[in-house]
């Protein structure tokens, strides 16, 4: 077994403060600091130093980071190669991801899992506000579900955002793309648009609209953005909301267009109409699918893995 001080520490350098390294491992400040004190008596170093009101790690504990970065992900591999003798798929799994994932993906995939491995207990959250990577490396998710930010990836060591997505090459992660969703436009039932179902509209068509910023900042309002500049104009933005119920309440009532994921909801009996875009650009939000490195050959992982992307193929088959 390695050492539990040593996945203290690789958190503590993701989290950058004990409070939040204690958060992240449901644990006391006063637990992590003792490990820590521990972990630097045993090795005969100092792997904290102050920093203001907190600490940062010495460049002793950094290196130390790095050979525990790789032992973790032996040990993935090791557990799965221990699975192999186990006599079925049993156990827990917990898959974390946005909303949109799990009502079009993450539901449907793990409603099939309950039926094929009944012994494989599956745990689904939403964990909004926290960042999925770091609940990997916490060892509180198994899989995770995520739309990276349009701004691409951020530094490992800093990830805060829900939605920040660490470099693909990021040695403690396997990531794989999972899902592409298309955008559609989101207008009023007496919108000029609304009677284009069937021959869609470009996006360059809305240049005049009043638009409404929907949906989560993290990502869709960078979408809209980068999609209009691209087309050749910048939207005249009117009204923001994040919840798509109120959203399509303001889109209802006129007070401007929006552009809306494939699998998010819309209200029934609202009088709203989605209408498929059509030519360039085509604004596509982008669904990756992330495990612990090594952990991917652990069979209640690959499973999940696997009915995530079948569940994914159904949904792009239908055109998501």
């Amino acid at each position: 077994m390695i050492d539990p001080r040593l996945q203290t520490l690789r958190v503590l350098h993701q989290r950058g403060t004990v409070t939040a390294t204690a958060e992240a491992l449901h644990l006391t400040p006063s637990t992590v600091s003792q490990q820590l004190r521990q972990l630097s008596a045993r090795l005969g170093l100092e792997l904290l130093e102050p920093a203001g009101r907190n600490v940062r790690l010495t460049p002793a504990a950094l290196a130390l980071v790095e050979h525990a970065d790789a032992l973790f992900v032996r040990w993935e591999e090791a557990r799965a190669d221990l699975a192999g003798y186990a006599d079925g798929v049993a156990g827990r799994l917990r898959i974390t991801g946005v909303a949109t994932a799990i009502a079009g993906v993450i539901a449907p995939a793990v409603a099939r899992l309950r039926e094929e491995l009944p012994r494989l207990a599956v745990e689904i959250g939403e964990d909004p506000g926290e960042n999925r990577f770091e609940l990997l490396l916490a060892g509180r998710a198994d899989i995770t579900v995520v739309i990276p930010a349009p701004g691409g990836p951020v530094p490992s060591s800093r990830l805060r955002s829900s939605r920040e997505v660490p470099p693909s090459d990021d040695a403690r992660f396997t990531q794989r793309p999972l899902l592409e969703e298309p955008q559609d436009l989101l207008v009023s039932s007496g919108h000029r648009f609304a009677g284009r179902v069937a021959q869609g509209v470009t996006l360059a068509e809305a240049a005049g609209e009043s638009w409404i910023r929907a949906g989560d900042p993290a990502d869709q309002h960078q979408l809209l953005l980068t999609a209009c500049a691209t087309a050749g104009f910048t939207p005249r933005v009117r009204h923001d909301a994040v919840d798509w119920y109120a959203v399509a309440a303001l889109v209802a009532h006129g007070f401007g267009i929006c552009l809306i994921p494939r699998l998010a909801p819309v209200p029934e009996r609202c009088p709203v109409v989605r209408v498929p875009l059509r030519g360039e650009p085509l604004p596509i939000r982008r669904f990756l699918a992330a495990v612990r490195r090594g952990s991917e050959r652990l069979p209640p992982v690959a499973r999940g893995l696997a009915a995530l992307r079948a569940a994914a193929g159904e949904r792009e088959a239908k055109g998501v």
